[in-house]
This record gives C-alpha cells, sequence and structure tokens, in this order.
C-alpha cells in the first residue's frame, strides 16, 4: 500500500507539473504573438513593410485564442494534482511557533488531529467538485472561445481530487498511527518537524 500511495502521489504531481510548464509555454507563446501582432500593426509596418505586415497578419500572429480558458483550467488541475504530493510529506503550510516547543508525543497528536481535519475538507471539497461536476455535465456548458465543455476541467481537478482523497485517508491512518506508537511512519517535509 505504501508502494501504491508514494507512486500516486508522484504521478499525479508529475502530471501537474507537466500541465504547468505546458501552461507557461502556451503563456509564453501566446503574449509573444500579441506582441509581435501590436508591433505589424504599428505605423512603420503599415507605411514600410505593408506586405510583410499583412503576410504575417494572414498567418495568424497573434494572441493564442483560448489561452485565457486553457489557463484556468490548467491552473484548477495542477493545483488538485499538487494537493496529494503536499498531503504525503506534510508540505502544507503550517505555524508551529507554540507547538515546536511542546514534547514530540504531543506534537504528534496534535499533527494527527489536523491530519484527520484536512482529510476531511479534502473529503468535502472533491465531494463538491463532484457535485459540480455532474452539473456541468447536465447543462451542457462550454468554454466561451474554445466551446470545450466546462465539465472536462471538472473531470480533470476530480481524477486529482480523487488521488487526493486516497492519499489523505492513508496519511490520516498513518499519523493517528505515529501518534499511538510515538515514531515516524511517514516522511516528514526537509527541514520539518
Amino acid at each position: 500500500m505504501h508502494r501504491t500511495i508514494f507512486f500516486l502521489a508522484r504521478g499525479t504531481a508529475l502530471a501537474g507539473g507537466l500541465a504547468l510548464l505546458a501552461l507557461v509555454l502556451l503563456t509564453t507563446l501566446s503574449i509573444i504573438g500579441r506582441t509581435v501582432n501590436k508591433t505589424l500593426h504599428s505605423d512603420f509596418f503599415d507605411s514600410t513593410l505593408t506586405g510583410f505586415a499583412q503576410f504575417m497578419l494572414d498567418l495568424g500572429v497573434g494572441e493564442i485564442n483560448g489561452n485565457y480558458e486553457i489557463l484556468e483550467a490548467g491552473v484548477a488541475f495542477a493545483i488538485f494534482a499538487f494537493l496529494p504530493i503536499c498531503q504525503l510529506y506534510g508540505a502544507h503550510a503550517s505555524v508551529d511557533i507554540f507547538t515546536s516547543m511542546l514534547p514530540n508525543r504531543v506534537t504528534a497528536w496534535i499533527a494527527a488531529f489536523w491530519e484527520v481535519v484536512l482529510t476531511l475538507v479534502i473529503l468535502l471539497l472533491i465531494w463538491r467538485l463532484y457535485e459540480g461536476m455532474q452539473r456541468y455535465i447536465g447543462n451542457g456548458e462550454t468554454t466561451f472561445f474554445l466551446q470545450f465543455p466546462v465539465w472536462w476541467a471538472y473531470a480533470a481537478s476530480f481524477a486529482a481530487g480523487l488521488v487526493a482523497c486516497l492519499v489523505a485517508l492513508y496519511c490520516a491512518v498513518m499519523r493517528v498511527g505515529e501518534a499511538l506508537v510515538n515514531k515516524p511512519l511517514l516522511p516528514r517535509e526537509h527541514g520539518g518537524h
């Protein structure tokens, strides 16, 4: 089970990272295209290099159509894709100014408590994400420019969210186990407790 959870968490994080790289490339190309398009419409190109400017514009040089829609869907997926690895390594933001002075046994039980709470929150989020996806499947809504069904983005996020649920449940059980046996069972964030 341990290997499967690690594989799922790392694989999902890798997919999220690849999605972010693709989004960075898409955004960069769109900005370059928009800048070149604006330059081709400048007075210099209009008066001096009219034929070249028109040729380039006819090729479709400009902002990538629908890039904001792809960006919105991709970032949502990436957020859910990184959630399992953050959960596995306990790498979520934490404030431990006061708890760092407590004995390890007490901090283990505090960590277990918050792990269970966070697991319940993740389960609630993914359940509501599923309900939202069902609503969009039912109403057939599409994005404005690209006209792809909105539920596709929900489905990608939901798939990553299911992995987050599995990892969260596993981590909650393991953190309670850590508190019971008073020894680490899960990896910790580098530099963490």
